[in-house]
This record gives C-alpha cells, structure tokens and sequence, in this order.
C-alpha cells in the first residue's frame, strides 16, 4: 500500500489547501495532485495563484507562493468514495491541530463532502463560509479531479479565482503594520 504524502505547511500562509486524501498515483510518486487527470496545477496558475503552471514535482515550491496542502484523511486510496464516514470524523482532530498551529489565512476544502462531514452540515455551498477554523477563513472549492465532470476547467478557474480575489482583498484593506 502507499504512503501517505507529507504536507506541505509553514507559518505565514495565505491558504492551505485541502485535498480529501491523496490518490494512489500521487501517494506511489510523493507528489500531491500527481494524477494524469487531475486539473489542480492548471487551475492553480489560471487562477492566478501561480507565476507559472507547477508540476507535481514542483509541488514543495508551493510554499513560494504562501500557499500550502494537506489532505482530511492521510490514507491513500483510488477514489474518494473508498473513503468511511468513520475516517473523516476521525481525521478531524488532526486537521483542527494543522490548522491551530499553522493558523493561515484561508482553508480551501476541495470538495463538499469532506467539509460537510467535517462540518456535520448536510448543505454546503460552494465558496465562503460563515464558520472559521481557529480563525482561518473557510472556502470551499471544487475538487480539481479528472473525475468531477460537474466542472470544467474554466468553472474550477473561476471558483479558484473568486478565492485569490478574496484574499487581495481582504489582504489589501488590513492595516500597515
């Protein structure tokens, strides 16, 4: 069986990005988003977030650009729907503790199932939400699989935007220190 990937987190992050749990593919190769159809690294630099569109390989250089990852449950599976109810509930305390000790602005949960599973809410919206977690602005993204067809490319752009636009601004309008 694969390995769980390793965060990608440090202090002084704009947003975390949260997967459900890695694929089999990105957990064999080490690299999040390591999926041949996985739309994630495309999105990323349509969106704006990136200078450049990112590898997988190039995934530690993430952290350049204050953003970071992290998946709910660590454990590596072929699809998401493998996945109990039973791992989410207890994946949530470690998630709480990443996001207490990283505190970065923003927590982009990609999908709504682990949210809402997460958040013990049957109806999720997609984007903001009105909850934070230890003071990280929560936003809920769609999952850049391959396999969500309820998406195309310029629908996960435009959604990953709204996101970055929501930071400059928040950034923009915080007082100098």
């Amino acid at each position: 069986m694969a390995d769980a990937l390793p965060d990608l987190l440090a202090e002084g992050l704009a947003v975390v990005f949260c997967g459900i749990n890695p694929g089999l593919h990105a957990a064999a190769s080490g690299h999040h988003f390591a999926g041949r159809g996985n739309r994630f690294w495309q999105t990323l630099h349509l969106a704006g977030f990136t200078d450049r569109r990112l590898r997988p390989e190039d995934d530690r250089l993430l952290l350049d650009y204050r953003c970071g990852l992290t998946s709910v449950v660590e454990r590596p599976t072929a699809r998401a729907d493998e996945l109990s109810t039973a791992e989410f509930l207890a994946a949530a305390a470690v998630l709480e503790q990443k996001i207490a000790r990283y505190r970065p602005g923003c927590i982009a949960f990609l999908g709504k199932v682990a949210y809402g599973t997460l958040s013990g809410r049957t109806a999720v919206t997609w984007g903001r939400q009105p909850e934070t977690i230890h003071g990280s602005t929560v936003w809920v993204l769609p999952n850049p699989s391959g396999r969500n067809r309820a998406f195309g490319l310029a629908g996960l752009v435009d959604a990953y935007r709204a996101l970055r636009l929501a930071m400059c601004v928040s950034t923009a309008s915080a007082p100098a220190v």
